[in-house]
């Protein structure tokens, strides 16, 4: 009996030790795993390889097949490539599909019905508020900045031409070598080809920024 008793110890301890490895482990981000597969789905509609897709976006084959598989948090500017490249708006990451006739007959977006994207690796996050349809060249967003939150040191650029509104709080917007900073009320325009990079630089505000793409060559 005590045999048994000594046999049955470490089992319980191993099984005890594996709940707590999986309690204790982060769970993959849901917005992750679908932005993935929208970005994998896109690819193979323009029959384009991971390789064609890493050649024009210097991106790893490698890093790139963890984003499709929604092992990896992309960051925005990787996300403006990616889309730039499958030539679509970044609004078709959020779930919207390709029509057939490159027509959409939605005119209203409810307030419960907006698609979001959740950057929570890098604080940022946008809800759609024009219809969802991948082959609208103009979307209107509601972008959230977390506190400091950012979309990271380096500049990026993407098709098409932007333009917004501060809402809520404070932004620093960087486009060239010039940076300002923009508070409630201020606005911006610039076109989407300029390098540029944006931030909240407060600590303990979030800001909030009515955000408007214009994408010329998506479709």
């Amino acid at each position: 009996m005590s045999g048994s008793k000594r046999m049955r110890k470490p089992a319980a301890a191993r099984a005890a030790k594996k709940v707590r490895s999986k309690a204790t482990r982060p769970a993959e981000p849901a917005m992750d795993v679908a932005v993935g597969r929208r970005i994998r789905d896109l690819r193979r509609v323009r029959q384009f390889s991971l390789e064609t897709v890493a050649a024009r976006t210097d991106l790893s084959i490698g890093f790139l097949s963890q984003i499709e598989r929604g092992l990896s948090s992309p960051s925005l500017r990787v996300l403006a490539t990616l889309a730039d490249v499958l030539g679509v708006g970044i609004a078709a990451l959020f779930g919207a599909s390709p029509s057939a006739d490159g027509a959409s007959d939605q005119v209203v977006t409810r307030g419960l019905q907006r698609p979001e994207l959740k950057l929570w690796r890098t604080g940022v996050s946008k809800q759609l508020l024009s219809p969802a349809n991948a082959d609208n060249k103009l979307n209107l967003f509601l972008v959230h900045l977390e506190p400091g939150g950012s979309t990271g040191d380096e500049l990026y650029t993407h098709d098409g031409e932007e333009a917004g509104l501060v809402l809520e709080g404070e932004m620093m917007l960087t486009v060239d070598s010039e940076t300002w900073s923009l508070k409630t009320g201020d606005s911006f325009r610039f076109a989407s080809r300029r390098p540029h990079r944006f931030s909240n630089p407060a600590q303990d505000a979030k800001a909030v920024v009515l955000w408007v793409n214009c994408v010329t060559g998506a479709g």
